[in-house]
C-alpha cells in the first residue's frame, strides 16, 4: 500500500498543499478549523511525514552514532539509557554498534555511520585502539565527535569523563583508612586512558601514604566481555605469588566478584583476611555476600551529558558557527559496603 501524501489530503479538502503542511505544523495563519479538519483526515489516513525529504531539506538525517566496546555490560547499558532518553526528546534515531574492543572493527564502524550519513558521533574506545586517525577524520569532515569514558586526549573534540586518577585514589586511600598495609592492583588493559588513569591514582595513593609500590601486585585484565573469569584467574594467582596481601583495588566490579569468588573458594574471608574495593557500582555489587565497597560512576548521566553536548555542537555546525571542544568532568562517589573493614 502507498503511503498517503500531502496532496492527497488537499485534494480530498480542496484546499492547497501548502495549507496542508502548514496546518500540520500548528501555523498560525491557518484557521483552527481548518487544522482540525487536516489533522483529523490526516489521522484518518494514518498519513505519516516523509521524514526523508524533510531530512534532505533540512541537511539533517535526525540519527547519530554510537560507538561502544560492549553493549552487554551494566555501565555501557546505563550511558545508552541516558542517550537514548535525551536523543527521543529531539527526535533523533541512535544507531548502536559495538567495536567488542576490536580496532579494527571500530574503524571499520565509523565508516558505516559516515556512510550512513549521521549528524554525530559518541563513541567509548575499544582496549586495542592506539591508532585516532579514523576518528580525526570523522571532525575533518565536518561531523562533531564526542568521546565518553575511554578517551584520546590527542583527538581534539569534546569529552564526557569522570576523574577516573582522583576516583583510583579515593578508593586506595580507603583500603589504606582501614588498615592496609600491601594492596594489590588489579588494572586494566594498557592502552585506554580511564585504565592508566585509575593505575597512576592506586600508584600515588600508595606513595603519598609512604607505602612501597610494587609492580608485582599490579595485575592486567585485558577484556570486558570475560571480566568475571579474569578477576578469577588473577586472584588465583595473587594468592599464588604473595601471602602478605591484605587489600586489593580492582579497575571493576565485575573483576572484583570474579575476585571475590576465588577467594571465598580458598578460604580468603573478605574483608578481615583481605579488603577488595570495585570500580563503577553495578546493581549486583550490592546484592552480593559480602556486599562489594565500590566507586560510582553515574553512567546515565554520562549518557546524557555526551548527547547534550553532541547536539549543542550538530546545531552550531548546522548554522556555520565554530565548535569549543569541552572537557565535561562528572563527579564520583566512594560507596562503602561490607568488602571493606
Amino acid at each position: 500500500m502507498e503511503p498517503v501524501t500531502l496532496k492527497q489530503i488537499a485534494e480530498e479538502l480542496n484546499i492547497s498543499v501548502a495549507t496542508v503542511s502548514k496546518a500540520l505544523k500548528d501555523y498560525p495563519d491557518v484557521s483552527k478549523k481548518t487544522k482540525a479538519l487536516v489533522k483529523e483526515l490526516a489521522k484518518t489516513l494514518n498519513y505519516k511525514p516523509n521524514t526523508f525529504a524533510v531530512n534532505l531539506r533540512t541537511r539533517e538525517s535526525k540519527t547519530i552514532g554510537l560507538v561502544i566496546p560492549v553493549i552487554v555490560h551494566h555501565f555501557f547499558s546505563n550511558v545508552i539509557k541516558g542517550i537514548v532518553a535525551q536523543a527521543e526528546k529531539k527526535g533523533y534515531l541512535v544507531i548502536i554498534l559495538q567495536s567488542n574492543e576490536s580496532y579494527e572493527l571500530e574503524k571499520k564502524q565509523i565508516d558505516l555511520l559516515l556512510n550512513q550519513r549521521v549528524d554525530g558521533i559518541m563513541i567509548s574506545l575499544a582496549n586495542g585502539t592506539a591508532d585516532f586517525s579514523h576518528l580525526k577524520q570523522v571532525l575533518e569532515l565536518g561531523k562533531p565527535l564526542v568521546m565518553f569514558d575511554k578517551i584520546a586526549k590527542i583527538v581534539p573534540c569534546s569529552k564526557v569523563v569522570i576523574d577516573d586518577r582522583k576516583a583510583a585514589y579515593l578508593a586506595t586511600q580507603h583500603l589504606i583508612d582501614t588498615g592496609c598495609t600491601r594492596i594489590a592492583h588489579f588494572r586494566g588493559a594498557l592502552l585506554p586512558q580511564n585504565s592508566i588513569d585509575r593505575f597512576l591514582g592506586y600508584k600515588k595513593a600508595l606513595l603519598d601514604n609512604d607505602l612501597p609500590y610494587d609492580p608485582s601486585l599490579v595485575y592486567i585484565c585485558e577484556c570486558d566481555d570475560r571480566s568475571f573469569e579474569e578477576g578469577l584467574d588473577n586472584a588465583k594467582k595473587l594468592l599464588n605469588d604473595h601471602d602478605d596481601v591484605d587489600g586489593i583495588f580492582i579497575n571493576t566490579d565485575l573483576v572484583a566478584i570474579g575476585a571475590m569468588t576465588e577467594l571465598a573458594k580458598q578460604g580468603v574471608a573478605v574483608p578481615n583476611d583481605m579488603a577488595v574495593v570495585g570500580f563503577s557500582n553495578w546493581f549486583m555489587s550490592s546484592v552480593i555476600s559480602p556486599s562489594l565497597t565500590t566507586i560510582n560512576q553515574p553512567g546515565v548521566e554520562m549518557g546524557k551529558r555526551a548527547f547534550k553536548q553532541l547536539y549543542k555542537e550538530i546545531k552550531a555546525i548546522k548554522k556555520n558557527k565554530p565548535i569549543n571542544p569541552k572537557v565535561i568532568t562528572l563527579e564520583t562517589e566512594l560507596i562503602k559496603r561490607e568488602s571493606t573493614k
